[in-house]
């Protein structure tokens, strides 16, 4: 049986691209929301979630 990611939510994006503005790595992420390191790297690039705003804080 093959292993599935959750579905990337706006506001999982939203929380993904302060932990990247903050310079933590993608497989940390990646790992922290159990999913696929490739969805941290869509949300980065823009190529998914390119419309949401990083959550304001630290």
């Amino acid at each position: 049986m093959k292993k599935v990611s959750p579905d990337v939510t706006p506001e999982m994006a939203a929380r993904i691209k302060r932990y990247l503005l903050n310079n933590m790595a993608q497989h940390e992420i990646a790992a922290m929301f159990k999913i696929n390191q490739g969805r941290v790297s869509e949300i980065k690039t823009g190529k998914k979630f390119g419309d949401v705003a990083p959550i304001a804080g630290a």
